[in-house]
């Protein structure tokens, strides 16, 4: 039986035959007895075909899109950015046309609803606003296909229902969150679309090119990107988002091609505790037009299983905490034209038709529950306003001014009021001056979104997460911070905010020094060593009759350099205001401590860097630091593709980084090459499960801790669960510095919050001086991390160096650089580079 079944699927796959695709209409999509606009064009009339034939592009899409505004009074379009890629990032606004040409009223009577004295506004006749949003996963293509769809429908349909639809909504219409990975991955799928089309799961088609469609252009999820707001994507839609606040908001996705169709809520427990109970019921009221909707199409479906609620960085929780309700759709896909699956052939247009039936349920659903919708955002601000404490928090760096500021950046695009310390305080041993500090009040309209951001959380209702279960922002930022400062020490609210003042260099004829401690310092150094000047770092303390520097500080002698001194001071004048960075002028040689001249100053060279890319490589690890290379320190680095690695000549570069792979990224001869290159002076850089490869080619000596945890009174059902739960998806651990050693320099605490998200524990080595990172007795500082594992961690180490011929070999157990918003550790790996010879 199960032969004939097979069989017989086998030969339904062969009969779809491409003509399939050729006579399809937008009758397939389309809601039945229902006219159209003949003057509005179809999107076949604009991209020369019909929805579901091919994957659009984002060129056609924007041509699509700049059509309907142009042709439609319902449709008003702006251009809010570009992407890294120069594309644009389109907002189509969606309504009826009195409301179009009322739209600022009608924004700014909106936004009250969040303000103080909003109890006093009528909601009945005010219009609910919904953002809709396609495909933040580029290859996850069927929302934004979808959204030609929509899009055509909203301006095109006639009749009465369509009509009260658009009198009572606003539409905010972005057709795609990721126009980048989009390009990339219609690319792929159209080109290697057959004539006859072929589902064969093995098929080309649905064996993306490394890095794949789903990122954008640094290799960047950004549907976590959502509250860390780094990306260029990300700040766009969180501008809108605040622009209006709307009442829902849909992020339309796609999961694996053997699933059917998941719509919100997730897994009830697995729900964030700031998030209030009603906005779960009223998602749950919103689920009930969704399943309506595709029962009567004839798909299935399911809610309230996997998924979750709990990271605020994703566009489906994201609006959870600011007073709205989020969606996610989550679509089997097709991953190009058609495809076999458990469930039988999975075509591109049927997943496009359930994204677009997901669309349409969505707005009927706003616009029965308009007043509902309407009134709980209302309430929600109320209800925060009444829960604020009084008092403030308060973060800052009297070393780092930089990373502070870099913190209150993403506070101001979220719309939470911020002052500037316009007094100099101490509380639990650390001081907030003015210029490197900032104080935020916990009476205000974000209270919510800011103790979300600020928490530390070590108990949860479930050991179980989607995504991180941690996400501190100021000890991401390696930032000093108190919920117990007091609003006297505040200056007024800051309207625009300014970088960190830096006070103008002065000419020496001696020297000039740089300290390490600021985020910008390696910019700095880059720029000095490109330059070709002679640098040196400061292996011990010192100090002028002014100003004592630490372990790691930077000296640039005047004399004997290939600038003169006149020169070298419009040079050094020009590293200063490019970084945004303090650089004295010393004037003599006899210092406190060790001199300027001692043998305790060590030379610096500069460093050519690769960057391991390709099949075998992560390529989110791989392009959190090509883009930290590139956008923060602009300092130059060789993406460098695993399938060339035996044609490289990797005597260019001086270090290399491998970041988390799977498989086998390099083979045996590639392997017995970069050992030669080790052992000829390069510092070979690695993280996360490279200690495997590590240990296995005799690189390090790096020994972990695996403990077996076996399942006690665990039932078959539980027992995915239970491993689950042993798994580190995302948590804030504490470690001690010691500040002598390279790796720690420019830190000006002796602890250091790091994040981790693996189950990778190295035991510590016997000798106290070769840990210098170390995690504490007791490390957790915020997320989950089960009783087993947390006995695991303790004590152990997340770094280990050791030589190699004259070559080094680095590793850290855990990411950095982890999604752009990990400030704090971002020098630890530019310490590497700079002074891994040194260690």
């Amino acid at each position: 039986m199960k032969k004939i079944f097979i069989l017989f699927f086998l030969i339904s796959s062969i009969s779809f035959q491409a003509q399939d695709f050729d006579t399809l209409s937008l009758d397939y999509y389309l809601p039945k007895n229902i006219t159209y606009n003949a003057d509005i064009p179809k999107p076949q009339d604009v991209i020369g075909f019909v929805p579901g034939q091919y994957h659009i592009s984002h060129d056609r899409l924007v041509n699509y899109m700049t059509k309907l505004a142009e042709v439609s009074p319902r449709i008003s379009i702006e251009n809010r950015g570009t992407t890294y890629e120069g594309r644009p990032l389109l907002l189509l606004t969606i309504s009826s046309e009195e409301n179009i040409q009322n739209i600022d009223q009608i924004q700014q009577d909106h936004k009250a609803l969040v303000e103080e004295g909003s109890e006093d506004i009528n909601t009945e006749n005010m219009p609910i606003v919904v953002n809709q949003g396609f495909s933040i996963h580029g290859n996850e293509p069927s929302g934004t296909n979808a959204a030609l769809l929509a899009a055509y429908y909203l301006a095109a349909a006639e009749g009465d229902e369509i009509e009260e639809l658009l009198d009572n909504t606003i539409i905010l219409f972005d057709p795609s969150f990721n126009p980048d990975g989009l390009q990339r991955f219609a690319y792929w799928a159209n080109t290697n679309r057959s004539a006859n089309i072929n589902a064969d799961p093995q098929d080309r088609e649905y064996d993306e090119v490394w890095p794949g469609g789903r990122t954008n252009h640094y290799w960047f999820d950004l549907n976590r990107d959502w509250l860390p707001a780094q990306l260029p994507e990300s700040r766009a839609r969180i501008k809108t988002f605040h622009r209006w606040y709307p009442n829902i908001l849909t992020d339309h996705h796609e999961m694996g091609s053997n699933s059917s169709f998941f719509f919100q809520p997730g897994i009830p427990s697995r729900t964030h505790p700031l998030t209030p109970d009603l906005n779960q019921e009223l998602t749950q009221e919103i689920g009930k037009y969704h399943a309506a909707a595709f029962d009567k199409l004839g798909s299935f479906y399911f809610t309230e299983e996997s998924y979750d609620d709990f990271y605020y960085g994703k566009g489906s929780t994201f609006p959870d905490i600011n007073g709205s309700i989020g969606i996610l759709f989550e679509q089997a896909s097709s991953r190009g034209h058609a495809q076999e699956t458990d469930n039988g052939l999975l075509t591109f247009p049927f997943t496009i038709r359930n994204q677009f039936t997901a669309a349409l349920s969505t707005l009927e659903a706003a616009k029965n529950m308009r007043v509902k919708l309407l009134n709980y955002q209302r309430d929600f601000y109320k209800n925060a306003r009444n829960s604020a404490a009084k008092g403030a928090w308060a973060f800052g760096s009297e070393k780092d001014a930089t990373s502070a500021y870099h913190l209150a950046e993403i506070m101001k695009r979220h719309q939470i009021e911020i002052h500037p310390v316009n007094e100099e305080f101490s509380e639990n041993g650390k001081t907030y001056k003015p210029g490197s500090a900032y104080i935020i009040p916990k009476n205000q309209r974000q209270h919510r979104l800011v103790e979300a951001m600020l928490e530390k959380r070590t108990t949860f209702e479930d050991s179980l997460f989607y995504d991180i279960s941690a996400w501190t922002f100021p000890l991401a930022f390696n930032v000093d911070y108190t919920s117990d400062a007091s609003l006297s020490n505040a200056g007024d609210a800051i309207d625009e905010l300014q970088k960190p003042a830096v006070p103008s260099v002065e000419k020496s004829e001696y020297a000039y020094v740089m300290e390490w401690h600021d985020y910008n310092a390696p910019k700095a150094l880059n720029m000095i060593l490109n330059k070709g000047l002679r640098a040196s770092v400061a292996m011990k303390k010192f100090g002028t009759k002014n100003k004592e520097y630490d372990y790691g500080s930077i000296m640039i002698p005047v004399q004997n350099q290939k600038l003169d001194k006149d020169e070298l001071f419009d040079f050094i004048k020009n590293v200063s205001e490019t970084a945004n960075i303090e650089i004295d002028a010393v004037g003599t040689g006899l210092t406190s401590g060790i001199n300027l001249g001692s043998r305790f100053f060590l030379p610096l060279e500069k460093q050519e860097i690769a960057l391991l890319v390709g099949e075998g490589i992560t390529p989110y690890d791989a392009g959190e630091i090509w883009h930290l290379f590139d956008q923060r320190y602009d300092i130059k680095v060789t993406k460098l593709n695993t399938r060339n690695f035996g044609r490289a000549d990797l005597s260019r570069y001086t270090d290399i980084i491998m970041v988390n792979s799977w498989g086998s990224a390099l083979d045996k001869n590639d392997t017995e090459k970069l050992k030669t290159w080790i052992r000829n002076g390069g510092t070979l850089i690695a993280y996360r499960n490279a200690s495997r490869y590590l240990s296995a080619n005799d690189l390090l000596n790096i020994k972990t801790i695996n403990n077996r945890i076996d399942a006690k009174n665990i039932s078959f059902e539980q027992q995915r669960d239970f491993y689950g739960a042993q798994g580190i998806n995302g948590a804030i651990f504490e470690a001690e510095l010691d500040r002598s050693h390279p790796i720690n320099f420019g830190y000006k605490n002796d602890k250091l919050a790091l994040f981790r998200n693996t189950s990778i524990f190295v035991e510590a080595d016997e000798q106290s001086y070769n840990n210098p990172i170390q995690y504490t007795n007791d490390p957790l500082l915020s997320g989950y991390i089960s009783e087993e594992k947390s006995e695991d961690i303790k004590n152990t180490v997340p770094f280990k160096t050791g030589g190699f011929g004259r070559g080094n070999v680095i590793y850290f157990t855990d990411n950095t650089n982890f999604r752009a918003f990990w400030y704090g550790t971002n020098k630890l790996l530019m310490n590497a580079i700079f002074f891994g010879d040194h260690m």
